[in-house]
This record gives structure tokens, C-alpha cells and sequence, in this order.
């Protein structure tokens, strides 16, 4: 009789029994496939989604291993119906492919009911053409990426077997100058490549940079780089003169404040959303060379407007790096379609484990309001609540006692209300980088804190993406994103690249108790869990001492 640590329930919900000695194996294996939806202290839920298992189907898992995991971790027998359901939708994936013939883009599949389904649809119609035969219809040249857009919402994933326009050559070699690619970095591009476009999830200081470098090396071909911000669009520039054969004339930034165009250009997210006069104004920039290799960096973060015009991007090879597929808005199935499966996840664990990025202990420390801004976010209206209770005055004596704890390493404090890291950075006496910050002052400040002219930051989101920062070792959250699951696992991230001094990592969570705060908290470790981190409760008086609270 099995007596693992997971229930599979009718409903396609798996329980996870956290304190069953085979868990952490259990949740190992899970992940690959399933969606951790709820993470409290005993029982962790998670749901097996059409996507997550299309994507461990994109990256080579098959629905045998999958069930094997499910039936081998079991208490209880699997659900038939459960079984048979997954099996159908993991199958699902791939009996439709997209293909190119002489004459274009073709749809087919050797399954003549589902093709005649998929395009009696009347938003696919409209992208099809003439049939050519039994198992095969006609695309329009300008619907690849629509295409595989509106067969996903309809359940049926297209596999893109269509290919990819090599771009103009360009040689790129990786200088391993004292230094080589980690096993992990080099399946991930190996994965990519074959493929042909895709995601790579790794987490924060695993070394995604290097995977970009390497499929840029694989590619030989002129590239588009995309990221956040100035900041990391200069960490990039930096990284690639130092691990590759390109030189500063080869790497162009296209930016709000720099408009090179090079064989190597690397161009913000903010300057192809920015709009003159109701247009994009810098949508040239995508044809302005003949990409053949377009890196998508924070995937996850990936603006609205850029999946409109990735969709007519789909001959060019696109690689996604990213620490987390989850996206707030909802759109994984437009990265799925439109960027492409996952082609390769790394657990952060495993790679904790190898030594390539530090261990990590989470804590979530609670304060309680005091009486008369308990009764002040009583009457406060929704949007007002989650303000008073992340900005609450009572956190203050606890960042005091962790900047005390600490007082030998280097610590981000992370918040998202300007006016409370105004509070905060004058209270401590330590400088504020906001996105205010001009990116001078923002590079300056982030040099003196590696090289230890500055212990303490307080920063805001700006913070949360492609900063390298390998000294901190420290984190203090005061406020986040609401629920964020995406900012939760950015802002660890920032503690994972190995330090200097060896020290393991702090991440803290200073949230408000019977509060909204409390209950965001919650959802946005979410994440975390699903990677194997676990949070210790903590009273705020067992930090400060019971005269402080």
C-alpha cells in the first residue's frame, strides 16, 4: 500500500504533506510539471495546469514520467480520471506543427479530426488559407505567431517547426579566460538550440547572462538584446566585453539616453513601449538589422505591447531568460506561444546544492499596529488599507535590530512607497535609490555598496531586476508589490549570487499582523516554496526585545 506524501485529488489539486520524510523529493519532481498554488505550513497545494503541463512536455517530459512521479509519491492511488486527463492534455502538445514548405507556412497534423476542428474555428480561420489536403492547411505568411496565439487559448499548442531566418552573420566566440561555462548553463543552450526558441528559467545569480553569451556564441549571428532598464542594459554591456570575443564597437545601446544601432544592440523594454504622438516611435529598431537572434531578458516582465509585436517576430530565433514563468497579469500562455515553451528549468536547490549560488534562510517577522492606527485602517477604505499597514511606523525598531544582527554584512532594504523609504533611509542615515535616481547616481551608489563604501541601501523596485549586487547578503522587505510572486522571488534573488565573504543569506519579511499585509505576504512566497525556501515566523519582540513593541 503506497504511503507517500501527496494526495492527487479528482479535482486535479495535489496535496503535499510537508512534514513526510520523502517531501522534498516529492516536491522536487512535482514542480517539474505542476503549480504550487497555496504553501502554508503543513499542507502545500498544488494544481496540474494545460500549461505547466505543455511546458514539461516542450522541455522533454514525457506524461509516463510524470504520472510515475505522481503514482510513486502517492498515499492514495492516483484518480483514473486524473490520469487519463493528464495523459490527453500532455498529448495534446504537438499534434498540431507548424512547418515551412516552398511556398510558406503550412498547418498540419496527422490527426485529420483535430486540424478540420482548429480551423472550422472562426479566429483561426481567418489566419489559414487553402487546404492542401487531408492533413494540411495554408498560413498566411503574417500569422505565425497570431496563429500559435489563438490555438493555445483553444487547447490545441502548436509545436513551431517553421524555422528561423539565420540573420546576418556575425562572429561571436566566449573567451573562457579563467573561467568556463557550468554544466547546467551549457544544457540550457544546447536545449535551446534544439528547440529553436524558447524560455530558460534559472534563478537570480545562476548565471543567465552567460546562457545569452552562449547561445550568442552559437549562433553567430547580429543580435537584439531586450531588458529592463539602463542599469542592466550596461551590466549586460560589461558582461559580453568581458566574456566574449565582442569589442565596445561591436555593442551597440539603444536607450532614452543612447540610440546605437550595432551588430550587438541592447535596447530597453521602456524606449520600444515609449509612444510620440499615439505611435511607437522606436518600432524601426526591430528591422533595422536582420536579427537572427532576439534575447528576451526578465521575460516575465515582458510588457504588454512587446507580445503584439514579438507576434510578428516569430522567424527570428527568440530565447526568454527569466528566474520565474509566473507573471502577475496572467499571460503565460503568450509567453508560451509567442516567446516560446520552456526549454530548460533548474531547480534553485540543485543548484544551492552544486555551490553556484549561496543558501538562503526566509523569515517573516509580524509587529502588531498600535491602538489608534488599528482603529485608522479599520475605517480605511481597500485601497488605503494595504498603504497604512505596509508603511506602519512599528517596523522601524525591527529594522534597527536587524541592521544591528548584521551590522558585519552588506543589506537591501526594499520597499515600494517612496514616502516610507524617505522615512526609513532618513531614520537609518543611509542613501535612497529610487527610480527617481538618475542612472549616474544609481551606478555610483551601486559600485560604493560592492566595494564597501556603503553597507546599507534603501531602495525601491528599481532594485528587484538585473542588478548585480554578489555582497549582499542581507534583504529587509518593508512593502512589496501587493502579492507579487515575481518580485518575492527577484528580490531573494538579489542574495543568491555567492559573496566574497561566504556568508549564507538573510532574506526578511517585515509585515503587519491581521492585515492585509500579512495576508499579501502570504501569496507572494508562494513562489519560494515551490523552490524549496520555507519561512520561519517570527514576533517582531523576539527581534527587538518586549520593550519596543
Amino acid at each position: 500500500m503506497p504511503n507517500g506524501p501527496l494526495i492527487v485529488q479528482s479535482d486535479r489539486t495535489v496535496l503535499l504533506e510537508i512534514a513526510h520524510p520523502e517531501a522534498e523529493e516529492a516536491r522536487h519532481a512535482l514542480a517539474v510539471f505542476a503549480e504550487l498554488e497555496r504553501a502554508p505550513e503543513h499542507i502545500h497545494t498544488y494544481r496540474l495546469t494545460r500549461l505547466g503541463l505543455w511546458n514539461a512536455r516542450a522541455a522533454g517530459h514525457t506524461a509516463e514520467e510524470m504520472l510515475d512521479t505522481l503514482n510513486r509519491f502517492a498515499k492514495f492511488p492516483v484518480p483514473p480520471s486524473v490520469a487519463l486527463d493528464l495523459t490527453e492534455t500532455v498529448n495534446r502538445y504537438g499534434r498540431l506543427v507548424i512547418e515551412r514548405d516552398d511556398e510558406g507556412l503550412v498547418l498540419r497534423s496527422h490527426d485529420e479530426a483535430v486540424l478540420r476542428q482548429v480551423s472550422g474555428n472562426a479566429k483561426v480561420k481567418e489566419l489559414l488559407g487553402a487546404t492542401l489536403g487531408n492533413d494540411a492547411i495554408r498560413v498566411q505568411d503574417w500569422a505565425r505567431g497570431e496563429l500559435k496565439q489563438r490555438l493555445v487559448k483553444l487547447g490545441w499548442p502548436a509545436e513551431d517547426l517553421a524555422g528561423y531566418t539565420p540573420g546576418t552573420p556575425h562572429d561571436i566566440d566566449l573567451v573562457e579566460d579563467g573561467w568556463a561555462m557550468r554544466g547546467y548553463q551549457q544544457q540550457a543552450v544546447a536545449q535551446f538550440f534544439e528547440g529553436g526558441s524558447g524560455v530558460v528559467v534559472l534563478p537570480c545569480g545562476a548565471g543567465k547572462t552567460i546562457v545569452g553569451a552562449g547561445a550568442m556564441a552559437a549562433a553567430d549571428t547580429t543580435t537584439l538584446i531586450l531588458v529592463t532598464n539602463t542599469v542592466s542594459a550596461r551590466q549586460w554591456r560589461a558582461e559580453l566585453l568581458r566574456r566574449t570575443s565582442l569589442t565596445e564597437d561591436e555593442i551597440g545601446e539603444y536607450s532614452g539616453e543612447m540610440k546605437e544601432i550595432k551588430p550587438v544592440t541592447i535596447a530597453t523594454y521602456q524606449i520600444l513601449t515609449s509612444r510620440r504622438k499615439g505611435q511607437y516611435a522606436h518600432l524601426s529598431l526591430l528591422d533595422a538589422l536582420d536579427w537572427g537572434l532576439i534575447v528576451y531578458d526578465e521575460v516575465h516582465l515582458l510588457p504588454a505591447p512587446v507580445f503584439k509585436l514579438t507576434a510578428e517576430l516569430q522567424a527570428r530565433r527568440r530565447l526568454g531568460l527569466t528566474a520565474t514563468l509566473v507573471r502577475e497579469d496572467g499571460r503565460e500562455g503568450d509567453v508560451f506561444s509567442l516567446i516560446g515553451p520552456k526549454r530548460f528549468d533548474a531547480p534553485w536547490k540543485d543548484i544551492e546544492a552544486q555551490g553556484f549560488i549561496s543558501p538562503a534562510e526566509c523569515f517573516e517577522i509580524r509587529v502588531n499596529l498600535p491602538y489608534e492606527e488599528r482603529m485608522e485602517y479599520a475605517a480605511a477604505d481597500d485601497d488605503a488599507r494595504y498603504r497604512l499597514a505596509a508603511s506602519a511606523a512599528a517596523k522601524l525598531p525591527v529594522i534597527d535590530a536587524l541592521l544591528e544582527k548584521h551590522r558585519e554584512e552588506r543589506i537591501l532594504i526594499i520597499g515600494q512607497y517612496l514616502d516610507q523609504l524617505d522615512e526609513v533611509s532618513e531614520h537609518i542615515g543611509a542613501p535612497k535609490l529610487t527610480g527617481q535616481t538618475p542612472v549616474a547616481e544609481r551606478e555610483e551608489l551601486f559600485a560604493a555598496f560592492r566595494e564597501g563604501q556603503e553597507r546599507v541601501l534603501v531602495v525601491s523596485k528599481v532594485a528587484n531586476f538585473s542588478v548585480d549586487l554578489p555582497d549582499a547578503s542581507v534583504a529587509i522587505q518593508i512593502s512589496g508589490s501587493y502579492g507579487s510572486r515575481q518580485e518575492e522571488a527577484q528580490r531573494l534573488g538579489r542574495l543568491l549570487r555567492p559573496s566574497s565573504s561566504g556568508v549564507s543569506a538573510s532574506f526578511y519579511t517585515i509585515v503587519t499582523r491581521d492585515t492585509v499585509d500579512q495576508d499579501f505576504a502570504q501569496n507572494r512566497q508562494r513562489f519560494l516554496a515551490e523552490q524549496g525556501y520555507a519561512y520561519s515566523i517570527l514576533d517582531g519582540h523576539t527581534v527587538t526585545g518586549p520593550d519596543t513593541e
